[in-house]
Order: structure tokens, then sequence, then C-alpha cells
């Protein structure tokens, strides 16, 4: 039915249904306790199924009450200072402006007459975000659907540049990345043709960063057996752990071998807004190309990644059809995704209204506060604690007083989480750690406390003692 388009004639109707909308996720935020409401898949489903989607309710405020029991009733609430588990931010307000406008307005950034400011303004958000790294007067980049394709994008660059060199055979083309490091290089690897012993992962440090001398020997031996070191992916703020590799050191083995320098910057680049903390970031300005999530430290709505260059004719060769730019801006030759939302604007809006050294604050708050995680828990003699933060991660399990064999303790920790989401307490994160199971908190809400930290810990160690106690019920 037409009365149901965006158009002149319809903007009150369009008034009074956002503005419905908005009144419902008001009111949930208002009267939340809890990270979430112990709902399960199996009560769930069954009515997400029995809705008829054939037969529409014509009538905005009953989809609304549908809404309200099949989905935001039960959301998992990520703004809950109990929510702990995934490296995604909880959203400012400016952000949220930026998406409700974005999404109305409908701007596709791929042509100059479907985006006009839009594209300007992204491109200014890129140039912005290459300054802050280091990246120099030749920087590009774009926005992306989430990291992974970021990291897709940026490897491509690096096989193109391979093959520019004279090298065709993707066989022979390897990529390093750490055993912290994200497990999407693999993937990305295979999206790119490339060989099943295409990825070597390199081992880490006690503090789980990449160990430079293992690179070293690795690309060595690459060489030696006539191999291709294709790029090296470093990360700055692991998921599992926060790590930071140490990327000066990686650099400078980059330029020996002449390999590309991938930076996955996606939790860590939160540290470009800093004010105490971006010399952690120190060697990301000698990297061929970063990928940053904004949604998971710059306290935007997801999704809002990009990937960055430090050459744009590099990426202009891997990805334009003609490698120069357009007299008329657009962006349809900017990445493989030319059609794309204009998710710059949620950071612009951030940018506008609070600035950058509001957001840089926030997420010190968070790191400071994984900082009084950390001693809490490495002074509590339930818990061990795997290493000290470097961002807002905390990975730690729970070790009873009484001797208990390693694979019970594993499912101890396992009950402990699952027994806790089930409550709808907290919301913790799981980890494999030196092949025991450990739990994960990530720290990103600035309005999480101690205390909070404190009570879950106890809950914790609760849910394990009554998973250990049942299991001696059981054997005897």
């Amino acid at each position: 039915m037409r009365s149901h388009l965006l158009n002149d004639t319809t903007a009150e109707r369009y008034r009074g249904s956002v503005t419905e909308g908005i009144e419902r996720v008001a009111a949930g935020l208002a009267t939340t306790d809890r990270p979430f409401t112990e709902v399960t898949a199996d009560g769930l489903a069954p009515r997400v199924e029995a809705v008829d989607l054939d037969a529409p309710l014509h009538d905005t405020i009953a989809a609304l009450d549908e809404l309200d029991e099949l989905y935001l009733r039960d959301a998992v609430h990520s703004h809950h200072p109990r929510h702990l588990a995934h490296p995604n931010s909880p959203v400012v307000i400016p952000a949220l402006l930026g998406e409700a406008v974005l999404s109305a307005v409908g701007s596709s950034l791929d042509t100059w007459d479907r985006s006009t400011g839009a594209t300007l303004i992204e491109r200014r958000i890129v140039d912005w975000t290459t300054e802050r790294l280091g990246l120099g007067p030749a920087a590009d980049g774009t926005f992306t659907g989430d990291s992974a394709q970021a990291d897709l994008q940026a490897l491509l660059l690096a096989r193109e540049e391979r093959e520019e060199a004279g090298e065709p055979d993707p066989a022979r083309l390897r990529v390093f990345t750490s055993a912290a490091g994200d497990r999407g290089v693999r993937r990305t690897a295979r999206l790119l043709g490339l060989g099943a012993d295409a990825v070597v992962t390199v081992p880490v440090d006690r503090h789980k960063r990449m160990h430079t001398v293992a690179l070293a020997r690795e690309l060595a031996r690459c060489r030696r057996e006539g191999l291709v070191p294709m790029a090296v992916v470093a990360t700055a703020g692991t998921a599992d752990f926060g790590s930071i590799d140490p990327l000066p050191e990686i650099a400078e083995l980059c330029a020996q071998y002449e390999t590309w320098l991938h930076v996955d910057a996606s939790y860590g680049c939160g540290l470009l807004a800093s004010t105490t903390r971006r010399h952690l970031l120190d060697g990301i300005e000698h990297a061929d190309s970063v990928t940053v999530d904004f949604h998971k430290s710059f306290f935007q709505p997801v999704s809002s990644s990009a990937v960055l260059v430090r050459d744009r004719r590099v990426r202009d060769r891997g990805v334009r059809d003609h490698g120069v730019r357009a007299s008329v801006p657009g962006q349809a030759d900017e990445s493989p995704q030319p059609t794309r939302r204009f998710d710059a604007l949620k950071l612009w809006m951030t940018l506008r209204v609070m600035g950058a050294d509001a957001i840089g604050s926030l997420f010190d708050e968070a790191c400071r506060l994984a900082s009084a995680g950390w001693k809490m828990i490495a002074a509590d003699p339930r818990f061990d604690v795997v290493v000290e933060p470097r961002l807002a991660t905390l990975v730690f399990r729970y070790i009873p007083s009484a001797v208990t064999s390693p694979a019970d303790i594993d499912r101890a920790n396992l009950y402990a989480r699952k027994a806790l989401f089930a409550a709808g307490d907290a919301v913790v994160a799981g980890v494999r750690a030196g092949n025991r199971q450990y739990l994960k908190f990530t720290l990103l809400n600035p309005e999480t406390t101690t205390a909070d930290i404190a009570a879950v810990l106890d809950l914790i160690a609760g849910h394990a003692e009554q998973y250990l106690g049942d299991s001696l019920v059981r054997a005897s």
C-alpha cells in the first residue's frame, strides 16, 4: 500500500511510527535490571514459527506489540553493566541519531547522484582515521560491512601486489598470523583461493603477543623453501585476550622480507582517540593496511568498520577498473562492495557532538576498569588469571580449593558460564587458553563498576562449586 511508502505525503505517519518504536525501546531501557531474561531457543522458536507472514496485521501498534513478545522483551541488553562477554561497546546517542537518519534517507555510497554529501563525509572520516593512524598523505580507505570484509579486501591487495611483482602461483604464497590472532584469517585465505597450507601460525609469548623471533624464523624458512611471504597479519587487540602484537619489530621484519603488513586493529582502534594510551599502537603507522571496527571501541552501533591503506594507488590497482578517481566524486570503485550504507554518518555525528577526546576518555575508563579487575582477580585465590590486560579484556577461570582434575575444572567453568546466562544474571564469554577452558570479561562499558565485577565473580564461584558438589554426589 502506498500509504506506507516514505515520501512527502507520509511524513507524519513516519514520525508517529518511529516515535512509537523509540518509546518501546526507551521503556525497555528504563526497566532493565538484568542483561538477559532467561528465554531459551526452545521456548521462543515456536512463537516465531507460528507467525503467518502472509497475514499482515495492518497496524503498527499491533506489529510492535508482537515484536515485544518475539524480540524486544527478551533481547540481550548489551548496554547493561553486567553484559561482559564480547568486544562490542555500548552505543552513544549521537551515533543512534546518525543511524536513524541514514536508514531513512537511504543514501548508497556508490555514485554521486545517490549519495552527494554522504560520499564527502565518508571520505573525510577516512582521512581523519588515516591521519590518526599516521599512514601518510597517500593513504585512503573505505567503510566495509564488518572487519572480515575489511581483512579480505586488505589481503586481496597483498595478493595483487605479489602478482604485480611477478608471482602468479597462489600455491606458493604464505600469510603469517599469531596463534592468538583472528581465526578468520584462514577463512579469508580460502576465499582468496590460496592453498590449504597458506596460513602459517606464529607462536605467542607469555603476554599472548606474536613472538617476533618465531616470526623471523618462519619468514626465513619460507624463503629457504622457495615460498613467498605474501603478508603478515598483526593484531592490535586480539578478540580473546586484547593483546597487541609488537608492531615496530614486526614492521621491520616485513620491510626486510618485502612483505605486506596488515594490522587488524578491529578492537584496539579505540586507542586512536585515547589521550593516555595511544602509544600502545606505536608502529601501526608502518602498516600497508589496517582494519578498524568503530563499533567495537568507538561506541558505535553495528556495523561501523573500515579498511585503510597506506597507498591509494595500490588499492586502485586492486579494485578500480581504470585506476583513476572520477572527476565527480563516487565510491562505486572504492571497494568490491559498491552498494553500501552510509555508516560513516554515525561516527561523524559522534565526533561533531562529543568529540574524539570524549570517546577516548570512555575507552580509557574501560581500560582502567580492566586493570582494576585484573588486580582484583589476581588477588583472589579462587581464580587464575592469564595475562595483565592491555585493553579491556580479562581471561580467567575458577580454581577450587580442593584438588580437582583439570577436566572437571574445565566443566565447572563452562557450567558456570551457562548457568549465569540461563539465570539472566550476567553474560560472560568462554575462551580456550593452553587447551583449558577459561572465562572472559570484556569490560567496554564505562558504567560497569568493580562492584559489578566482584558480584559476577561470586556468582561464577557459586555456580562452579555447585557443579563440583553435584559431581561428587553423582560419583558416589
